[in-house]
């Protein structure tokens, strides 16, 4: 059926609790995020594999027979649970002519692109003469799970055309989702795309990408939450630029310096992590306003120890501020010191009240998003299912 062509979509993330504590072996809660990113699948020109990603600035193309040949010259341990070799990835990108010490986001999905490509076709059979395009809603580089979301829809769709994995869309739908079996296929091969871009990742973002809902993450151990209700936030770019390692590496020196006073403060974030998994838990899939005040309690206190921590920055002082003058409460998701936030906007919250609060914002220089998190996974589309953006979005090559 994608021969006439379809769309596999797949959401970002944001950390709702536990940031930095889960570099210390406490809890994390991880959620979709309903800004997503859509791959459009359709035949190519025969012999040929095309790929073009608008938001990055590539538009690559390969003789499948080329491809085929490097395959057989690097093939040797190809496997989802396996690492991508040294050797392989500077094999795809002295073929690709892309830098040894090329980081930018162009070069890293190339990259990830081939390798995928490669590596599945060597187990499960050639990837088909087809033609891929990316198009994302989710900024890069902002700590929401972009490249993650990238690696799922790449992992769906090439799983898809090799046939290791069904076409679930039948005739009349507007869209399907995979079996658990080959979501957990999905995400294995993503996670190894995540390898790829990122070195030596979580498995956290993928996994969002590929279940969707929310996700609890501690030592390395990731469990889905049993039910997860859909919340209405809103993200919020500060677009201050912020170095992960370095935060990472402060938040470290700090609980050295003064472990009886830093460390009942990841207590605190876990137990919170933990509270808040209980609440959302008990919550009804639309929940109505009276649950609300206890998660943003929850946003209050933890917004504070992550200043305690060294993480805040003013930018999100400032953002803290202007949402609060609306009655609104928010925090920081990611690393901090810039970066991004999410602010919970209860159902009685008045459109006129979230209106104002985005102006504000925006007045600021932030960039704002209205979303839901909570959202579904992987998921495979007709085009007739999706909206007037996404289509003309899609339709750019």
């Amino acid at each position: 059926m994608w021969e006439r062509g379809l769309v596999v979509s797949a959401p970002g993330k944001v950390i709702v609790h536990g940031e930095h504590a889960v570099v210390h072996g406490k809890v994390a809660l991880a959620v979709a995020l309903d800004l997503r990113t859509f791959l459009r699948l359709r035949p190519g020109a025969e012999g040929r594999l095309r790929v073009c990603l608008p938001g990055v600035g590539v538009q690559r193309s390969w003789d499948t027979s080329v491809l085929r040949a490097l395959r057989g010259r690097i093939a040797a341990d190809f496997e989802e649970s396996k690492s991508p070799s040294l050797e392989q990835l500077d094999a795809l990108r002295e073929f690709a002519g892309i830098a040894a010490e090329a980081s930018g986001p162009d070069s890293l999905a190339t990259l990830a692109f081939l390798y995928m490509c490669l590596a599945i076709s060597a187990k499960y059979g050639d990837v088909p003469s087809v033609d891929i395009l990316v198009w994302s809603e989710l900024p890069t580089g902002a700590g929401l799970g972009s490249s993650a979301a990238y690696a799922v829809c790449l992992a769906a769709a090439l799983l898809m055309v090799c046939g290791a994995i069904s076409c679930p869309l039948q005739e009349g739908d507007s869209t399907a989702r995979w079996t658990e079996e080959e979501l957990t296929l999905i995400n294995s091969w993503a996670f190894q795309g995540e390898r790829v871009i990122h070195g030596n990742p979580s498995g956290v973002d993928n996994a969002v990408g590929t279940w969707g809902g929310a996700l609890r993450y501690q030592a390395g151990k990731i469990t889905p939450l049993k039910r997860v209700p859909t919340l209405r936030i809103l993200l919020t770019n500060t677009k201050v630029p912020r170095s992960t390692k370095v935060l990472v590496a402060g938040v470290k020196e700090k609980i050295l310096k003064f472990p009886a006073i830093m460390n009942p403060v990841l207590d605190s974030i876990d137990a919170i992590s933990q509270e808040c998994q209980s609440v959302l838990e008990e919550m009804p899939t639309n929940p109505s306003p009276e649950y609300y005040p206890v998660l943003e309690e929850f946003f209050d206190i933890n917004q504070h120890h992550l200043n305690v921590l060294g993480v805040g920055h003013p930018s999100l002082d400032r953002l803290c501020q202007v949402t609060a003058s609306h009655g609104l409460h928010s925090k920081l998701t990611g690393a901090g010191g810039g970066g991004c936030a999410i602010t919970l906007l209860p159902p009685d919250t008045s459109p006129l009240a979230v209106e104002a609060a985005k102006q504000d914002l925006c007045a600021c220089g932030f960039e704002c998003w209205e979303t839901k998190i909570g959202a579904p996974g992987v998921t495979l589309h007709s085009l007739s299912s999706l909206n007037t953006q996404v289509l003309h979005m899609l339709s750019q090559s």
